[in-house]
């Protein structure tokens, strides 16, 4: 007589993991395949860009938006190949709207998310959670439109004055659409990810710290900032980090509010400086999507999306750093 033989319950969970586990490494080595693929597809394509530059790829030229229009056009086939190009403009620009927008981002965020977690009633707490993470998905193209409806014709008006119109005008035109208007709608566009962020990270501080120092006479404000904000350091680089990667790449709401001129403004000019147009170098890639047909044009337009990638790599290693001596505060990001 047969004898009919039952699988052992637990050996089929343990096939179950295992196949669930051989899924899941597949898929992770899937999309590290993919972004190493990425990364050599985009530097390759880059690459005739700073073979012919060399380092003055980094240099100042005389005309950013000149030297655009002179790689596009050399696209007629009875010319050569223009790849003569100068991206400080464009990277100045980007350096210093995203570390203004990220400074500005990081303070209000970090009070914001110490008084959501720690001072605010119950039913602020209520209210205020929902509306955070309401404005942190909010599309860029909107925050852009409110600024240049609201925010750069009061700058146009209400910040710029006629001898500062004059003072720069054989240089550059001061019109509204700034480096003060891209910094501040920026900085209310990643503030909210930021403030999500900390807001986890700060209510994962196990409450036995808190209550022990606020029971050796500690008060409420020092206690939280000592012991509760140190704790979770790493979640607030794990937000910034995540934040800053969003500020660097963010490409329609700076085209609309920045001027999109290829000028680096000039801290010598003083309070002026604020006022001047910019063009980053999303906005820079944007602006100039139309002309990929044009070959050189194309190389540097990867050349300019290297830039940005490699920054994003850069700034996900360098979080990764940070986060390890802290690993010893117990609270993970």
């Amino acid at each position: 007589m047969a004898t009919q033989v039952h699988d052992d319950p637990g050996a089929r969970a343990l096939r179950a993991d295992r196949r669930a586990e051989l899924m899941l490494g597949a898929l992770v080595l899937g999309v590290l395949g993919f972004v190493l693929l990425l990364i050599v597809f985009v530097f390759r394509e880059a690459w005739p860009s700073f073979a012919n530059n060399g380092l003055l790829w980094f240099a100042n030229g005389d005309d950013f938006d000149r030297e655009i229009e002179e790689i596009f056009m050399s696209a007629n086939l009875l010319q050569e190949p223009v790849y003569d190009f100068r991206a400080w403009p464009i990277l100045w620009s980007t350096i210093v709207i995203t570390t203004l927008s990220v400074v500005i981002s990081f303070i209000a965020a970090l009070f914001v998310s110490v008084f959501v977690v720690e001072f605010a009633p119950e039913w602020m707490r209520r209210i205020l959670e929902p509306v955070i993470r309401l404005l942190a998905s909010v599309p860029s193209v909107i925050l852009g439109l409110l600024g240049v409806l609201i925010l750069v014709p009061f700058i146009g008006e209400q910040l710029i004055t006629d001898d500062q119109r004059r003072e720069v005008s054989y240089v550059v035109s001061l019109s509204g659409y700034s480096l003060l208007a891209g910094v501040l709608i920026l900085s209310l566009m990643i503030a909210p990810l930021m403030i999500a962020v900390f807001v986890d990270g700060l209510r994962s501080v196990p409450r036995g710290w808190l209550e022990g120092a606020l029971g050796l006479g500690v008060n409420r404000w020092r206690t939280f900032w000592k012991i509760g904000v140190r704790t979770a350091r790493p979640a607030l680089v794990a937000g910034t980090v995540l934040a800053t990667a969003r500020a660097i790449g963010e490409s329609i709401m700076l085209a609309m509010v920045c001027g999109g001129v290829g000028f680096a403004p000039n801290p010598a000019d003083g309070l002026i400086f604020f006022l001047e147009p910019a063009k980053p170098i999303p906005a820079a890639i944007l602006q100039a999507s139309e002309e990929l047909t044009s070959p050189p044009m194309r190389d540097t337009i990867f050349a300019m999306a290297s830039i940005l990638l490699f920054s994003s790599l850069v700034l996900s290693l360098a979080g990764w750093a940070v986060k390890q001596p802290m690993k010893k505060y117990g609270v993970r990001s």
